[in-house]
């Protein structure tokens, strides 16, 4: 019974912290608030502009319900000043209808209003139709103001969960896949491996390197959450920090698709009952693959691990794989040479599975990523120099200084 509850509970708390519940929660919240805000301040009726903006710009995190308002009353304010253009010289008919539609639309991609390109038209047209010409502009940029406004004070009072953690996990279980692919790869090396078998695995690396974009998006999703954030105090070096593991594991992805393709070629040169590897080799490669899918989990975990006891122990169990790959990986490398010298056919796919398997290392290598996040910090440090820089220069062109 209470096994059963609190089972029921932890997918409750699962499902509250989905991006697709927040966002659905926060957007009802949002728009039922600002319909009643705009129906104080508004002649009209039925104020639904508001609430439609604020559906429209309150998103999941608050730099980009910051970026969407200012894009949605940008559109808006545009279409209400062509409305207002075209009213004065020309009345409402099919022909000044397409007219304005298109004045709309080409004007629209210079605003910079992106997505809400269309809004522009929908704005004008809908104040080119009413016959209180004024009052309406003003209204509908009113309430379109109003949705916007309390769009965003609501996600600056009640700020927007931070989706670091989500991006981590995502991270984590891409490094948890690889390594299960490769352990399932080091399991096959020893018995008779058919072309079918090692093609079916080559599949799984290509299926594992396409699910690095469900990955980015996380990562994307998160890198937003950390901008603007009054929480988060070192937004830029959590932002990197993701950004950069994520890179390099799909480095690391992209290596073991090639590996897999390595052993398919392999499978190729071999009889359907034939071993790839004797059975000394295929134990040895079995415990390197099996230290290299460590360390991509413990990298993984490295990255996303915000606490600092935490990091530290994911780095110890890091350089403790890392050490023991690069141990077998010579072990290997010894006895793969004798075999080449025995049976020099296969000489350039071993010396590809060795190269492939030392590119894997070098990047997870902890010097490695530490140069790596050093050079994403100096150079997010010039950007920033740069655009400061940027903003001292139009102030003092402002003031009137040379």
């Amino acid at each position: 019974m209470f096994g059963e509850r609190d089972s029921v509970t932890a997918y409750l708390r699962r499902r509250l912290k989905d991006p697709v519940v927040v966002l659905t929660v926060r957007a009802t919240v949002a728009a039922t608030l600002s319909y009643a805000v705009a129906l104080q301040l508004s002649s009209e009726p039925a104020p639904l502009t508001a609430p439609l903006t604020a559906l429209l710009v309150v998103q999941v995190t608050l730099y980009s319900t910051l970026t969407t308002s200012i894009r949605r009353v940008n559109s808006v304010v545009v279409g209400v000043l062509i409305a207002i253009g075209f009213s004065s010289v020309m009345g409402l008919s099919w022909w000044s209808l397409g007219l304005i539609i298109l004045a709309s639309l080409t004007i629209g991609q210079f605003v910079r209003v992106d997505e809400f390109v269309n809004e522009v038209a929908i704005s004008a047209m809908l104040v080119l139709g009413v016959t209180r010409l004024a009052t309406q502009a003003w209204d509908r940029v009113l309430e379109t103001l109003i949705g916007a406004g309390v769009g965003l004070l609501f996600n600056l009072v009640f700020a927007p969960p931070v989706w670091v953690d989500t991006a981590g996990e995502s991270i984590e279980d891409l490094a948890r896949r690889a390594r299960h692919l490769l352990l399932r790869i080091a399991e096959e090396l020893g018995g008779p491996t058919p072309f079918e078998q090692a093609a079916a695995r080559l599949h799984e690396a290509r299926k594992l390197d396409q699910a690095i974009a469900d990955v980015d998006a996380a990562l994307r999703q998160a890198e937003d959450s950390l901008r603007l954030n009054p929480r988060i105090s070192e937004g830029l070096l959590s932002r990197l920090v993701l950004r950069t593991g994520l890179d390099t594991l799909e480095i690391c992805v992209v290596v073991v698709r090639v590996l897999a393709r390595s052993l398919a070629d392999l499978a190729k040169r071999r009889g359907a009952d034939e071993r790839l590897f004797p059975p000394d080799v295929a134990l040895a490669l079995e415990e390197l693959l099996t230290h290299i899918g460590g360390a991509l989990v413990s990298f993984a975990v490295l990255v996303s691990t915000q606490v600092s006891s935490n990091a530290e122990e994911a780095e110890e169990r890091l350089a403790a794989e890392l050490s023991a790959a690069w141990a077998s990986r010579e072990r290997v490398a010894q006895m793969l040479l004798r075999r080449v010298q025995e049976h020099p056919e296969a000489w350039q796919l071993h010396g590809s599975l060795l190269a492939e398997i030392d590119r894997i290392l070098d990047e997870l290598d902890l010097e490695h990523r530490g140069r790596r996040l050093m050079e994403e910090l100096d150079r997010a440090s010039v950007a920033n120099r740069e655009r400061f820089t940027r903003l001292g220069r139009l102030r003092r062109f402002a003031r009137g200084e040379r």
